[in-house]
């Protein structure tokens, strides 16, 4: 079977920046096995298959090389681009049927603005086994790690400045004990989300770092659902003064990303997570997947 795909840069405004994310265009319809041996083909972190939705305008299912996932960031800006690439959707609003439920989407030119849903607080994690996964002191780290969800896990952990940032290296070893502590099958989920409330740039508030590991690429470029999560976590803890501000994430991979983020509600009630960001299309074509059903 032939379907279309596009490729797109998402939470970036050029070229070659950001994270990247294959979009195959009515390919909801294929099986696991296709859409996985898709990604690791690509070896991106996330492609995105798009189908026909009866709750909402389309449906969207999301892959890492290694298992569907509910919902994630980047791809979403990367689908929502590849939509208007191909003149399927225009501007306003957009609702997209997720395995996190209903995203709301709004476009105004070319920033694409999701609305992520409110946060989940789950467990904290000792900060030593936390600092341990990317090789560096408990020290380091600013407040408790803790889990936190608006629509996919991660442990949200603030490190105290750059240069902690900059250091980390993950441990394998050290990343077993952490999935086993939280009870996790695999190591590809709920990972440490590192962040500084310094951005790598002067437009920048925060910058950010997710490590991976296989079959995954060894870091994300930039990551919308922990930054979605790493917002409520911020804002919850007053660890910043408002509840709008500028994430960047992947200036020392040579891709350097941005999103503009808006933390709804109050510090005690977030409501949900507003991240916009562009999405640039570098490629188009035709991909042959066997095995629609």
């Amino acid at each position: 079977m032939t379907y279309k795909f596009d490729w797109v840069d998402a939470f970036t405004d050029q070229l070659f920046g950001g994270n990247g994310c294959a979009v195959v265009h009515d390919g909801a319809e294929l099986p696991d096995e296709s859409c996985l041996a898709y990604v690791r083909e690509t070896s991106l972190v996330e492609c995105t298959f798009t189908g026909p939705s009866q709750v909402a305008d389309i449906k969207v299912k999301y892959y890492l090389a290694s298992r569907e996932i509910p919902f994630a960031g980047h791809p979403t800006i990367a689908t929502v681009a590849a939509l208007r690439h191909r003149g399927l959707v225009g501007e306003g609003a957009l609702r997209l049927e997720t395995g996190a439920g209903i995203v709301e989407v709004e476009v105004a030119g070319e920033q694409i603005a999701m609305t992520q849903i409110a946060p989940e607080f789950g467990q904290k994690v000792p900060a030593e086994v936390v600092a341990a996964v990317g090789g560096i002191s408990p020290d380091a780290i600013l407040g408790a790690p803790q889990i936190v969800s608006t629509g996919l896990p991660f442990c949200i952990t603030v490190l105290k400045d750059r240069a902690m940032l900059d250091a980390l290296q993950l441990d394998m070893g050290a990343l077993e004990t952490y999935n086993r502590l939280l009870g996790q099958p695999g190591t590809d989920m709920m990972e440490p989300f590192w962040v500084t409330l310094d951005g790598a740039t002067a437009a920048g508030d925060t910058y950010a770092r997710l490590l991976l590991a296989p079959p995954s690429p060894p870091e994300d470029p930039f990551t919308g659902s922990a930054t979605g999560a790493m917002a409520a976590y911020l804002w919850a803890n007053g660890l910043i003064n408002g509840p709008q501000f500028t994430a960047e994430q992947g200036h020392g991979m040579g891709r350097p990303g941005r999103a503009e983020v808006e933390v709804l509600g109050a510090r005690e009630a977030i409501t949900g997570v507003r991240v916009a960001g562009q999405g640039r299309v570098v490629m188009s074509g035709d991909v042959f997947m066997p095995g629609a059903v």
